[in-house]
Parts: C-alpha cells; structure tokens; sequence
C-alpha cells in the first residue's frame, strides 16, 4: 500500500497576477513559504505530489527534507510579473514528487500544448505514480491524452491539479480509469467565491489499483487550494 497527498501550492507570481486573496493573506511571500514547507514537512504519505512549486518554496522544501528524494520537473515557461515588483529570488515554476528512496523516475514532460503545464512518473512498489498539473481550457485534450498513455501500461495513479470536476476527467480518460469521489462534506480542493468553475478539480485518479480513505484537508489559507490525501493498494 502506498500513501499520496497531491497539493497545488500556489506560485506567488500567478497570486498577485491574478490577485489572488491568498496574496493580500501573506504580504511576505517568504513567510507563507515556510508555512508551506512546515505543513509538508509534517506529511507521512510516502508520496507527495506538490504544483505550482517556485524556485524559492524549492529550495525550502529541500533544505527542510534532507532525508527525501525530490523528483523535479522545471517548467520551460518562467511566471512573469504583470502587477506588481517580484518577489522571489527564484521564479521558476516546477512539478515535483518528493518520495522515498525507492521510487524510480520513469518520465518528466512538459505538456506540448502548455509549457508551464506537464506530467512526472516514478514508479513505486510497481505503481506507477503520475504527477500533473492540467490547463483549464481546451488543450487538456491532448493533455489527458497523454496521461492516459503514460498510464495505461500497468497499475497506476494519477495525482494532481487537473482544472475540472470528477465527470468531466472521468469522461476524457475513459472506462479504464477510476476517478474516486471526494467525500461528502469535504472542504472543496479549490475553494472560489465566484464564477462557475468547479470547486474540486484536485484529484487522485485509479487504473488498475484500487484508492481508499480519499480526504480532503483544509490547509487554513497557506494556498488557494486545499490539499488531497488517500491510501492506494
């Protein structure tokens, strides 16, 4: 059995692009940075899937974990400033799974319709793992396309950020994938105030395995989205 936790951590450039409430929450960057890396820092699961890493909460997470292995897919598209001055030594955005020291790196790709969006595959106790953040528009076709390829070999999983509600996923990847439904009550994964969008788009996704004990936990405000806990095996 395998523990996974997916969380989409929210990169500072796209909070005050978009001027995110969590931004006006944490006017120094570098505080809700270590907040970040104190709460994962703290997580059991063998497998944490984080999106929207910047170089800056990177480099936290690795000195606060010296003992974990970090698989790392660098973004080629680098977040610019629209609004306001930068406040990061290190903009870069990246995909990570940090795991323990048996997880095998399989693959870690930019998807070829969005460059600050992809994939990263390790491979666990003979699961294979998938990371992913997915765009919110149209080019998620090819994209879940892809997953579904990477995926489709053997049992496997697919954790992360996908920008759209259980029925839709479940829908593009088709019969074979198993998309498991958050629990009744659960604080949503994306919590929004306003527009038509979907308030749980954060998923852990089964093919081949079966997913148990799906959670969501509320992360008080650390990111825009609240993070997705389950046991797989």
């Amino acid at each position: 059995m395998i523990t996974v936790v997916t969380w989409n951590v929210l990169h500072r450039i796209h909070a005050d692009n978009w001027a995110s409430e969590i931004a006006d929450r944490w006017p120094g960057e570098s505080d809700r940075i270590a907040a970040v890396t104190a709460r994962v820092r703290k997580r059991p699961e063998r497998i944490i899937a984080l999106q929207e890493v910047s170089g800056d909460q990177l480099a936290s997470l690795r000195l606060s974990l010296p003992d974990r292995v970090f698989h790392v897919l660098d973004y080629p598209r680098v977040p610019r400033p629209r609004r306001l001055a930068d406040p990061l030594a290190d903009r870069s955005e990246s995909l990570v799974l940090i795991a323990d020291a048996d997880a095998r790196l399989l693959t870690a790709e930019p998807f070829a319709t969005d460059p600050g969006k992809g994939l990263l595959a390790v491979e666990a106790d003979g699961i294979t793992v998938v990371a992913t953040h997915v765009t919110g528009d149209t080019r998620r076709g090819p994209q879940l396309a892809r997953l579904a390829e990477v995926a489709a070999a053997g049992p496997s999983i697919l954790l992360g950020d996908f920008n759209v509600d259980r029925a839709v996923l479940a829908d593009a990847l088709g019969p074979e994938f198993t998309v498991p439904a958050h629990p009744y009550g659960s604080v949503p994964t994306r919590p929004r105030t306003a527009g038509a969008k979907s308030q749980f788009i954060d998923h852990v996704v089964a093919h081949g395995v079966p997913v148990r004990d799906l959670q969501v936990e509320d992360v008080a405000g650390e990111s825009d989205h609240n993070l997705v806990t389950a046991l797989v095996g």
